[in-house]
């Protein structure tokens, strides 16, 4: 389940191996907001939804593989493997799973960074850096890794960082000492709103408005605020090993601990690519392929 790059990566390579796939997709990716896809060698810069496109078009010469609109509400295990059910009362059954749904992002909830969000807010730097580089940034986060450790990073696309914290900025003094040695400012204070004079992506204008101190005008902020699995199915089947930023899996087959249970994609590990995504939709394939082959010829 999952129509987002390591699903439709997965569903390809199963069709081309003979095997029944049904693909279950709701339609509502993570980088919908999204205008153009990057580091995806030979489709860099490509529109997300394109992509799909090209991707579904691709899957239809292959007839075992067929692709539902729907979002799967629940799942358990059966002695042939999974029982699957979708928000319309449909079920259907699998003897392997393949979980590629991804995770949602902790948008704070500011006035103005859902306006922006993929405009002039975003999560990746890999994604949207190239794009704001040398432009005045904010880093919404807190503590040593989420806040200046982001704040750090982002100085390699640009030289005018500032870190607002939304609050207490909880840095350790070597952190913070390093901030002020790379002339980072960390600005306290409670954040009001973002005020937004252009929306245009990747040429955003807006100012960072706090409850005390003066506005801080700004083109793009990085958020890392953590994010959470799209579906809970994971721990529901039993995989104790759940996380709510990703599920512990085997690297070289992407199985979980749960016989017949895989996950690929965005919910499977950190770094949130979408070429990652679609390389760990053919690995779950290929081992998905292979342990059907084991059972079918024992």
């Amino acid at each position: 389940m999952g129509g987002g790059p390591a699903g439709l990566s997965a569903a390809l390579v199963l069709g081309r191996c003979r095997r029944t796939v049904l693909l279950f997709d709701h339609g509502k990716p993570r980088n919908a907001v999204s205008r153009a896809l990057h580091g995806f060698l030979g489709s860099d810069g490509i529109d997300p939804a394109r992509l799909r496109e090209v991707a579904l078009a691709q899957l239809a010469p292959y007839p075992l593989v067929v692709v539902r609109k729907a979002r799967v509400v629940g799942a358990r295990r059966t002695e042939s493997g999974f029982a699957v059910e979708t928000g319309d009362g449909q079920r259907f059954r699998s003897r392997k799973l393949l979980l590629a749904a991804g995770v949602v992002d902790d948008l704070p909830d500011i006035p103005g960074f859902r306006q922006l969000y993929g405009a002039g807010v975003f999560h990746c730097p890999y994604c949207d850096g190239w794009e704001i580089q040398d432009q005045p940034l904010a880093v919404y986060g807190r503590h040593d890794d989420k806040g200046g450790g982001l704040s750090l990073e982002m100085m390699q696309w640009s030289r005018d960082v500032v870190l607002c914290s939304d609050g207490p900025a909880e840095l350790s003094a070597d952190c913070r000492a390093r901030l002020d040695r790379h002339g980072i400012t960390v600005r306290e204070e409670k954040i009001l709103r973002l005020d937004v004079t252009s929306d245009v992506p990747h040429r955003a204008a807006f100012a960072v408005v706090f409850e005390s101190g003066p506005a801080l005008p700004r083109g793009a902020l990085f958020f890392n605020t953590g994010r959470h699995q799209s579906t809970d199915l994971a721990k529901s089947l039993g995989c104790d090993t759940y996380d709510p930023k990703g599920c512990a899996v085997d690297r070289r087959t992407q199985m979980t601990h749960v016989p017949g249970l895989y996950v690929a994609g965005d919910a499977s590990r950190d770094v949130l690519q979408v070429v990652v995504a679609a390389a760990e939709g053919a690995e779950a394939a290929m081992a998905i392929n292979t342990a059907l082959l084991h059972e079918d010829l024992t």
